[in-house]
């Protein structure tokens, strides 16, 4: 049984599909709570053998996030795995950027990261699950207008790192997974076809069923994974 934060697009999406595909059982959130609960509705319809329930949930709202486990255990009785995922991307060179856009970039992905797993460590101890942070390459390496994002992934690696140390003996297994460039439109823009060289979604999903998978004993801690090619000279 999985909780996913950012449930309702993009890498969080596919996870989610993947999961119920597999025949887990998922809490899915996103901010809008007809989306998720739609959502959840038809990954539950196009894999039966798995379920979904749908929660609105605003990773900066610790309040939220546990009401989201409070579901997870009415409904399931139990939580085995939280994947982390909510994000925004606000880019700008810091002459530009905003106090609005670097609050919500931090607040979200990495502070948004230590709420959700707050509000599940409780019962991944008692079940002996899974924590698997979204990443991304832009947390070990820096570019040009990502002060915010890049701030808040390479945090969110020490923060996972951290707290890999600090649950390990618990028997709780945390990792991330830090995709390259793929190809779901974030940080505002529309994917298509210039967008082909990238990862996809369903790339990332799959190196987190790839972390889940692993028996007990073994722990992938870090999964860094780039597009095959390089970004096509004068790509978009």
């Amino acid at each position: 049984m999985a909780l996913v934060t950012g449930g309702t697009r993009g890498i969080g999406l596919a996870v989610s599909r993947s999961l119920v595909a597999e025949g887990a059982r998922v809490v899915l959130t996103g901010r809008d709570a007809s989306v998720a609960a739609e959502v959840a509705a038809g990954l539950a319809a196009d894999h039966p053998s798995g379920d979904a329930v749908g929660v609105a949930v605003d990773v900066r709202d610790p309040a939220s996030l546990r009401a989201a486990v409070a579901v997870a255990a009415e409904r399931y009785g139990r939580l085995d795995a939280l994947i982390a995922n909510a994000g925004v991307g606000r880019m700008a060179p810091i002459q530009e950027l905003s106090d609005d856009d670097w609050r919500e970039v931090i607040d979200t992905n990495l502070t948004g990261a230590y709420h959700s797993v707050r509000a599940a460590l409780d019962a991944l101890v008692a079940s002996g699950g899974t924590i698997v942070t979204i990443g991304s390459l832009a947390g070990a390496h820096a570019f040009a207008g990502g002060a915010a994002y890049n701030a808040s992934k390479f945090g969110l690696v020490g923060f996972t790192e951290a707290i890999m140390h600090d649950l390990r003996d618990l028997g709780v297994r945390v990792a991330t997974v830090m995709p390259g460039s793929v190809a779901t439109g974030f940080s505002r823009r529309r994917g298509g076809a210039d967008d082909a060289w990238k990862l996809q979604a369903e790339d990332v999903a799959e190196a987190v069923l790839f972390v889940l998978r692993n028996p007990g004993r073994a722990l992938p801690s870090r999964i860094e994974l780039r597009p095959t090619r390089r970004r096509p000279a004068g790509g978009a």
